[in-house]
């Protein structure tokens, strides 16, 4: 990979160059921003985005009231050298509305958008778009508080004690939705299930693995006949 000297960058007139903010896992466009000489400085500095916005006339790290924040993996710089690709690992969202990207929105095909789509509200399920959004949103935090331990986190203190406390916690979650589901209480079911879909995202954090590629994997599932029905 060609390396780029930062002093030939092309700002605009008023002293900004737009960055384009990119998962780098999923590869999903998350949002539009300008940068500043300074706002950039800070980015490189301390890992996290910060940007200079326009309507406050000021540097803002992006997730400083939300705590969404984006921890930059990459910084690339483009041909004509006046604009920024940012791969980061964004914390829950990028958008102030609380969906994941800031381009919900599709202009064509289909240029009417669905009223749901243009609320300007916090929607958790809209964040990652489906009911079980809210896994992946755990699991952000998982990564945190593995990545950045924290005294009183249960999650920090199960990482801290290593795989074997991890996996005796799957399995005592996993024997206590069986009991639950012995006892034939929906209530009972529910909250054991939530422990164990808890306590798998943790052991999912400690292999570096994602919830989006087990779902991969069951999408890869759906719709195929199982042996037994080739028989």
């Amino acid at each position: 990979m060609e390396r780029f000297d930062i002093t030939q960058l092309r700002f605009d007139e008023s002293g900004l160059i737009p960055a384009i903010v990119q998962d780098a896992e999923s590869g999903q466009v998350l949002t539009l921003a300008y940068m500043n000489k300074e706002s950039l400085r800070l980015t490189v500095e301390t890992g996290l985005t910060h940007f200079y916005s326009r309507s406050r006339q000021r540097i803002w790290q992006k997730g400083e009231e939300s705590g969404h924040v984006q921890r930059v993996q990459e910084i690339y710089v483009d041909c004509d050298e006046d604009a920024l690709l940012i791969k980061a690992e964004q914390m829950v969202a990028a958008c102030h509305t609380g969906r994941r990207s800031c381009f919900f929105r599709r202009l064509h095909p289909d240029a009417e958008v669905p009223e749901e789509l243009t609320r300007q509200q916090f929607d958790p399920e809209a964040v990652y778009g489906g009911s079980l959004a809210i896994l992946q949103q755990i699991f952000d935090v998982i990564k945190d508080r593995r990545a950045n331990p924290k005294a009183d986190s249960y999650v920090s203190g199960l990482f801290t004690k290593g795989q074997d406390q991890i996996l005796k916690k799957v399995g005592e979650e996993a024997t206590e939705l069986v009991m639950a589901s012995k006892n034939g209480r929906p209530d009972e079911i529910i909250y054991e299930a939530a422990d164990l879909w808890f306590h798998t995202l943790i052991m999912l954090g400690y292999h570096g693995i994602t919830p989006s590629e087990v779902a991969r994997e069951l999408r890869k599932r759906y719709g195929k006949k199982s042996k037994a029905e080739y028989r």
